[in-house]
């Protein structure tokens, strides 16, 4: 089975992910982190994120692992990764190689989960179960900025308004995008964590893959 989560920064995605990796034995692909590792070789590599055919020539090299460098949360390379997400020949490259992730999916796993932006819209449009993780511009503005704070390998430069604003950049910029913009699939389950506790949401979005994926006969009888 293939779990399919969407939304934007902030929500709760990444959190929820991982708590349902865990308890339904997920394989675990957080795809923004592909975007994250490319934009951190555009930067390394001095290339201009507008240079789509130098931007698509790097992407071609990179693998799923990358996504699992440390380096990779800084608001900095979020917003490179935001610009070279709109190059059509870098998400062809990461779409396939998001979608070969899923297809590798080996036992003990029961599946896979990925969580992104056009998960259930364009990587997996038959993907067993779809969550849409979202929340209030204020209330992700205050989770990131308390992430940033507790994070001890960070140095904090920026103050909440200077957050907010690179927040909103983004969403404008993800949700204008001509290519996979952020948008929840028609069949998606629209969760809104605005008022939750990580507990609750992770409990509410469990509740509902257990739904849906016992109507569709894809989950174990030992995780209903």
């Amino acid at each position: 089975m293939i779990i399919a989560v969407d939304g934007p920064a902030g929500a709760g995605k990444g959190t929820i992910s991982e708590y349902l990796a865990m308890k339904f034995d997920l394989l675990y692909l957080d795809t923004g982190l592909l975007y994250r590792a490319l934009a951190k070789a555009v930067i390394t590599q001095k290339v201009d994120p507008a240079n789509s055919q130098a931007v698509a020539h790097i992407a071609q090299a990179l693998t799923t692992d990358d996504a699992q460098d440390p380096d990779l949360r800084g608001e900095d390379i979020a917003a490179v990764a935001s610009q070279v997400a709109v190059i059509a020949e870098v998400r062809s490259v990461l779409n396939e190689m998001q979608r070969k992730f899923c297809r590798s999916v080996k036992p003990p796993y029961q599946g896979a989960i990925l969580d992104g932006r056009d998960i259930g819209t364009v990587i997996c449009p038959e993907a067993t179960c779809k969550l849409f993780i979202t929340a209030r511009p204020e209330i992700r503005n205050q989770r990131r900025l308390l992430e940033t704070q507790a994070d001890p390998t960070k140095t904090i430069t920026e103050d909440g308004s200077q957050v907010a604003r690179k927040i909103a950049e983004r969403d404008d910029r993800d949700r204008a995008r001509k290519i996979a913009p952020l948008t929840p699939a028609p069949d998606a389950i629209i969760i809104d964590t605005s008022d939750l506790t990580i507990e609750q949401a992770c409990t509410t979005a469990a509740l509902y893959v257990a739904e849906c994926c016992r109507d569709q006969g894809a989950l174990n009888a030992n995780y209903v």
